[in-house]
């Protein structure tokens, strides 16, 4: 996907998270631009969290058109944002900016009782045990088993997006972004032991079916929807859908991606 420039004069809409910390910045932003409502913008300029920027994030995927986002940290963490605002007009912050294409998963999830559930993942898909009986999962892709039984907390499919965050924590590997793979890696393995997991090509089609799920229940949770009680679950990258954010010159999430490989 080419990279997307925005114009100076773009129409921008501020999105604002609920804490005190994002609203008190806010205040100086409303005063220094022209907003527009967010229906009518051309670029979303979202205050917050990495949480809250998932959040509108998905709000786009579900339920609304979707446009270029540009975060501002006033959160915690902030992999996925910008620094706050220093004086500089953020319409020419915005101009300047570097995008990054988002290709988010679909989750496609079959309960116990047979009823279906599909969400977006723009992190990651992850499958966990429910109690304290290990989790049993077989493992198919592309239609073919690959893992006839996978015994552990559970396993997830994460994007190189989604790579830093809990696939880093589950000693995953950290994706290049623009590789089109995916990180498949288990939550502590029981058996087979030594499994590290597996890098995909973003075109698999991931299935696992639940072995046992009356006694091993197991939840699947795309991003922060959660479907309990599963017996499959079929992951794949969508075709149609893609995000795309906003990042300064020099401070591009391609470059956290690389700080977080040589961290020590």
């Amino acid at each position: 996907m080419p990279e997307i420039k925005v114009s100076m004069d773009a129409k921008l809409a501020l999105v604002v998270s609920d804490s005190a910390k994002a609203q008190a910045g806010a205040a100086a932003l409303r005063e220094s631009h022209t907003w527009v409502s967010p229906e009518n913008a051309d670029v979303l300029v979202v205050l917050g969290g990495d949480g809250f920027l998932l959040h509108v994030l998905h709000e786009m995927l579900d339920n609304h058109p979707i446009k270029p986002v540009y975060g501002m940290n006033l959160g915690t963490v902030g992999f996925l944002m910008n620094g706050p605002h220093d004086g500089v007009p953020i319409a020419r912050r915005v101009a300047e900016a570097h995008s990054v294409p988002v290709r988010p998963l679909i989750m496609h999830a079959t309960g116990r009782d047979g009823r279906e559930y599909s969400y977006y993942a723009i992190n990651e898909v992850s499958l966990l045990r429910e109690t304290r009986q290990t989790a049993k999962i077989e493992i198919r892709i592309n239609g073919r088993v690959r893992m006839e039984e996978l015994a552990g907390d559970g396993i997830l499919v994460a994007t190189p997006v989604g790579s830093t965050a809990y696939n880093l924590s589950a000693n995953g590997p950290i994706l290049p972004l623009g590789s089109r793979m995916l990180a498949m890696t288990p939550l502590s393995p029981f058996r087979p032991r030594r499994w590290k997991g597996a890098i995909l090509p973003e075109s698999a089609e991931v299935e696992f079916h639940i072995h046992e799920p009356g006694k091993r229940p197991v939840a699947a949770v795309a991003d922060q929807k959660e479907v309990r009680d599963v017996a499959t679950v079929r992951i794949v990258a969508s075709a149609e859908k893609e995000l795309t954010l906003l990042f300064d010159p020099g401070f591009t999430l391609e470059e956290r991606i690389f700080a977080e490989q040589f961290q020590v």
